[in-house]
């Protein structure tokens, strides 16, 4: 109900599920008391691990490749310019002392791609800026949380020259572990034949939590090499990978309504009135300063057009991590932490409830939302047909698609790939060269091991670009041969 909920207003269902968690809290209709902040803490962690492996396992490398070095500078320059900006308004706007206005600036400086393509799914956008921001949102998660838990610390805070080399070490060996975990699970899923095909999701989970073990063991950043493997593997061509996808993505949901209902529960509704304006004010800093100055400082150097740069900037939705986050300072018991959890929580709903809503409109407004690359792109899911060394996809086209009305003898698939049957309201039947193709038909396509890739990205050629994306530089350039 919450999902429906959400597709339909526009808001990430985020919001919903700490509704929920407030709802039956202890000022709602359950009154189930709940304070155990290091629990909390724990349990968010855990399920932050599984979300950060759902996401990496669905990061596609052609996407993302060329958007690795505008999100680590998000990740690592923008992180400190948006901490230090937003840290000076709360110190000197709200006044808060360094210490929390710090812990504050750190806290609210992780964004959430889940939250941020939750709204947008009805938006198509140029690949470069969803690859940005689904791997910023990836890697800026273990920057943080060095910064927050170094904040938390008792005692004075170290000087930052000492936190920049800490932060470089730890991101340094959770990537190299990261890396490592994802490539030899990966060999070894691929060489090693499990018994039954339902192992596979729960091999590749746990190859995923065992590079944050690791990660964590050596004192690395578990959630960046978390993230590493789970993208590796996520694009390794292992068996039974529709099964795992599902699998993976069941799990993300789970850990996401556990994760967002507890966090509910942990917030005490009626202290929050007294945090709100702080909220508020700190809120307007980050939205409308701190982020803007962090994307526009470290985007600088890549020249991306600026429509792409102002949806980035208006695009950084805070999700449940910064309210786990804030948990850290409680269970160290730093002076004034429920202040700091009240004002992180009220943030993150209030400005969501703002920025929600109107990013499809600026989308829209920017000329990001009706780009063809992505508005006729197919959905295309891949079933190995292991024994016959072969791949079985099917997709359906949608209806800006210009393969309406392409016969199925000018899709010009390589050899090897061929169309075998079509469904078309409600009914299927086998394709001639000659049958014309329509918006809303399910096809399957058959491809032999070989030109598996190779048919699927002519099949998107010609999504785009119809039967002359050869010649009009759109596709693989088969058709041009």
């Amino acid at each position: 109900m919450a999902v429906r909920v959400s597709s339909r207003s526009g808001l990430p269902s985020l919001l919903i599920y700490l509704g929920i968690g407030v709802a039956i809290g202890r000022d709602g209709i359950g009154q189930v008391v709940f304070s155990n902040a290091e629990l909390t803490q724990v349990i968010g962690y855990a399920a932050l691990v599984v979300i950060l492996a759902e996401g990496g396992l669905g990061t596609k490398w052609k996407q993302i490749r060329p958007a690795l070095p505008a999100a680590a500078a998000l990740s690592l320059v923008g992180v400190a310019i948006s901490v230090g900006t937003t840290a000076a308004g709360a110190h000197y706007l709200v006044g808060l002392d360094w210490r929390q206005s710090l812990l504050i600036g750190a806290v609210v400086s992780s964004t959430d791609a889940a939250a941020v393509f939750s709204v947008l799914r009805r938006v198509p956008l140029p690949s470069r800026v969803t690859g940005v921001l689904e791997a910023e949102s990836g890697f800026n998660d273990a920057p943080v949380v060095i910064l927050v838990v170094a904040f938390s610390a008792v005692g004075p805070i170290e000087p930052w020259y000492v936190l920049i080399g800490k932060i470089a070490l730890e991101l340094a060996i959770g990537a190299a572990i990261g890396l490592a975990v994802g490539f030899v699970g990966a060999y070894g899923l691929r060489h090693v034949a499990l018994p039954a095909s339902g192992l596979y999701p729960i091999a590749v989970m746990a190859i995923a939590v065992t590079a944050y073990a690791a990660g964590a063991l050596a004192h690395g950043s578990g959630f960046l090499a978390v993230y590493l493997a789970s993208m590796v593997l996520g694009n390794a061509r292992l068996p039974h990978w529709p099964a795992t996808r599902g699998f993976a993505d069941g799990l993300g949901w789970i850990a996401q309504i556990g994760m967002f209902v507890l966090l509910g529960l942990l917030v005490t509704p009626h202290e929050l009135p007294g945090d709100f304006w702080p909220a508020v004010v700190i809120g307007l800093v980050l939205t409308m300063v701190a982020r803007p100055l962090s994307v526009f400082v470290s985007l600088a150097p890549f020249r991306l057009p600026l429509p792409e740069k102002t949806l980035m900037a208006w695009a950084g939705l805070r999700g449940a991590v910064p309210i786990i986050f804030a948990t850290i300072p409680m269970v160290t018991g730093i002076e004034g932490s429920d202040h700091i959890f009240n004002i992180v929580f009220v943030l993150v709903v209030v400005y969501t409830l703002i920025q929600g809503p109107t990013l499809p409109w600026l989308a829209r407004k920017l000329n990001l939302g009706n780009g063809d690359e992505t508005a006729a792109d197919l959905g295309i899911e891949s079933a190995p047909l292991e024994k016959l060394r072969g791949h079985l996809l099917s997709f359906a086209i949608p209806a800006a698609s210009r393969m309406h009305g392409v016969e199925v003898g000018e899709l010009r698939l390589p050899p090897g790939a061929s169309v075998t049957l079509v469904v078309r309201e409600g009914k299927s039947f086998v394709p001639l060269p000659e049958t014309v193709l329509r918006r809303g038909d399910e096809l399957l396509v058959v491809a032999t091991d070989p030109v598996r890739d190779a048919a699927e990205a002519r099949l998107r050629a010609v999504a785009r670009g119809g039967k002359l994306a050869g010649w009009l530089g759109t596709g693989n350039g088969r058709a041009g041969r």
